[in-house]
């Protein structure tokens, strides 16, 4: 375990319920590494007073030092942002604040001297502006890096889908035999690295009951040959299992990971299942990232009923590296 190297945390949509949960997990859960958030001061103070917290804030250089870091407070690098509530409505205004944020996270990632990356949800809608897919692609690109997978880990079960925010529509065309295996790859090397444990992953299928009276259906003409191809490799790798029967308790708990073709196909189970304790863990960037497993929420923001599980899990995840 590393007990030098700090967690990084980007505050991520500032009118979310981010900052919410971040005063939540402090004060729930005993920190055993010093964290560094990017944001900005002036509104995580307004929040902090608005929720009725008191957290100390101890404002730091983005050159700082280790040893000027603080326990059980918000080390902040300040990111300066024009606001007029605490909870305003979700827009365009934070665009250019988060681009800040993460250009500087992606600066401070490379000197090596966080143990992590957590960030707080970011709006798609407003942020992306269709350019990404989600924030697992926008990283990958900032760090150009074309191999990457989401894993929504939870220590008993976790799940990764082959697409991530596509239509519908679109999955057939975006599924091939190479991103499977490089898909089982990754997984594979993360709980090796990790746990030291070879995992027991299944692979669905993306048709009803794995088969579709099509001649070429993609069971048969890309997923069945991929597993084979991965079983030579990879012992514990089979399938392709149908979703329906899948997640009940006799058969799930035969495996660690479940690699599904599209999102809502192994991320409403695991929800399901798991509730708020899941974090979403970016594959292969040079750097561990993490993201609590929702969005930023904007029907609560600002009510103080937001559930900090999910981030108290990304921290916990970081301060046992």
């Amino acid at each position: 375990m590393n007990k030098k190297k700090p967690i990084l945390i980007v505050a991520g949509e500032p009118f979310g319920i981010f900052s919410e949960i971040l005063f939540k997990s402090i004060k729930k859960h005993k920190i055993r590494k010093p964290i560094v958030v990017i944001g900005s001061y002036d509104l995580i103070k307004v929040q902090m007073s608005f929720l009725k917290y008191k957290i100390p804030l101890n404002t730091i250089p983005q050159n700082f030092k280790t040893n000027n870091l603080k326990m059980n407070a918000i080390n902040l690098i300040d990111v300066k942002l024009n606001f007029k509530k605490p909870f305003q409505k979700i827009s365009n205004i934070s665009n250019s604040y988060i681009e800040q944020s993460f250009q500087l996270a992606l600066k401070l990632m490379k000197k090596n001297i966080f143990i992590g990356l957590i960030n707080g949800p970011i709006s798609k809608k407003f942020f992306l502006k269709n350019k990404f897919l989600g924030i697992t692609e926008y990283l990958a690109d900032k760090t150009m890096k074309r191999n990457f997978a989401m894993l929504i880990f939870n220590k008993n079960l976790s799940v990764s889908p082959i697409t991530t925010h596509v239509p519908i529509k679109k999955i057939t065309k975006l599924i091939s035999k190479t991103k499977i295996e490089r898909h089982v790859k990754l997984i594979t090397n993360f709980y090796k690295k990790n746990f030291n444990k070879n995992p027991h992953i299944a692979i669905t299928g993306l048709n009803p009951h794995c088969e579709s009276n099509l001649k070429n259906n993609e069971e048969k003409k890309i997923i069945i040959p991929s597993i084979k191809k991965l079983k030579k490799k990879y012992s514990k790798v089979s399938g392709p299992y149908p979703t329906d029967s899948l997640f009940m308790k006799n058969n799930i708990k035969n495996f660690d990971v479940v690699v599904g073709m599209y999102h809502d196909q192994v991320l409403t189970p695991i929800k399901s299942i798991c509730g708020f304790d899941a974090i979403n863990i970016t594959l292969g960037l040079p750097f561990i990232r993490i993201t609590p497993d929702h969005g930023p929420n904007e029907n609560m923001r600002g009510k103080n009923k937001s559930n900090p599980k999910s981030l108290i899990s990304a921290i916990k995840f970081l301060e046992n590296k």
